[in-house]
């Protein structure tokens, strides 16, 4: 899985989380789910990470929208990783329908408590 989809939203800690995600393996390309406030404050990005950013004050179907129309044609990709750690049920619903609209499949990415990276759904 070369592409990582994350969230930089709320959540205390969570950002650290999403940090060592992006540090835990040579990702191709890194899309930061994000708001304004999210694009002016995370500044421990790679140079290959590329910020989608929202307005979490819309509905979740027109956050669907701004996420899609900023990942269309972007990902070339059968599968992505997903971090969900970070942020609200409204934008984890958007970028979920977002991701299956694009026709994306996923596999979502966690730490484990070593701070490895752990893929769901898949036993080592």
């Amino acid at each position: 899985m070369p592409t990582l989809i994350a969230c930089i939203s709320t959540g205390k800690g969570t950002w650290t989380e999403v940090t060592k995600i992006m540090q835990s393996q040579p990702w191709n390309k890194i899309f930061l789910i994000t708001t304004t406030f999210g694009q002016e404050n995370f500044t421990t990005r790679p140079a290959n990470a590329n910020l989608v950013l929202i307005d979490t004050f819309l509905d979740a179907s027109q956050i669907t929208e701004q996420i899609k129309k900023q990942l269309n044609n972007q990902i070339s990709d059968f599968e992505v990783a997903l971090n969900l750690a970070s942020g609200s049920g409204k934008e984890h619903m958007a970028i979920l329908e977002a991701i299956l609209e694009l026709g994306l499949n996923f596999r979502l990415v966690t730490l484990n408590n070593a701070n490895q990276l752990e893929i769901m759904g898949i036993k080592r």
